[in-house]
């Protein structure tokens, strides 16, 4: 990466935090606008970030599906939330593919397995009767995601389990489950937190580095 390429590629990090920090504000000072002019530009500031670090294909594509996801649940409607959904789980599949057949530890198979059969079993009761089984699919491949992630190392496998995290606070909200102060809040670090840690928990394509 040359000199000038590495600038660029700081300002850009530099921009995606900036925009992190903005959205992660407005939600803590209840500022709805703020809110929705940060959450669209932050999955496409990290693609032109990984984009300079010649990242997979895969990998933007999968970011890209986030943005897809973020802009359908700035609407507060059934359908929104399904096309969302739908969004996040395409991304999902290309994590997926991209993660291929690494090794992983069976252990943290089955804890995963655990947690998802303890919570869909713990909201089916509670959410609406039409999306109970779009959740508890998109969950399968969400715990799926969130596990395999594991074999490209720590940074990913985090991030992949905070996209775990994040979803489920979603799903609990639908369920109207007690909710912490400021839910939002915490669903985007999360969130946010995860996409980063997985974007850059892959390795470089030109160098193998993460």
């Amino acid at each position: 990466m040359s000199v000038a390429d590495g600038l660029g590629a700081r300002v850009l990090l530099g921009a995606f935090a900036a925009a992190a920090a903005l959205d992660l504000g407005a939600l803590l000072a209840g500022w709805d606008l703020g809110h929705v002019i940060a959450k669209p530009l932050l999955m496409p500031l990290l693609v032109a970030y990984m984009v300079t670090r010649r990242a997979p294909r895969l990998l933007i594509a999968a970011l890209l599906f986030g943005w897809g996801g973020d802009l359908a649940l700035l609407f507060d409607a059934d359908p929104a939330f399904l096309i969302g959904m739908g969004s996040f789980a395409a991304g999902h599949v290309c994590y997926l593919v991209l993660f291929g057949r690494g090794r992983t530890n069976p252990l943290l198979g089955a804890a995963y397995a655990v947690a998802l059969l303890a919570t869909i079993g713990l909201l089916w009761g509670d959410l609406p009767p039409d999306l109970r089984i779009p959740v508890a699919g998109y969950s399968l491949l969400l715990t799926a995601m969130a596990y395999r992630s594991s074999a490209l190392g720590v940074r990913a496998g985090v991030g992949g389990a905070l996209f775990l995290l994040s979803d489920t606070l979603i799903a609990s909200g639908v369920a109207e489950w007690p909710q912490l102060p400021r839910p939002e809040l915490w669903i985007m670090a999360t969130y946010l937190a995860a996409q980063y840690l997985l974007a850059t928990g892959t390795p470089d394509r030109r160098t193998g580095v993460r």
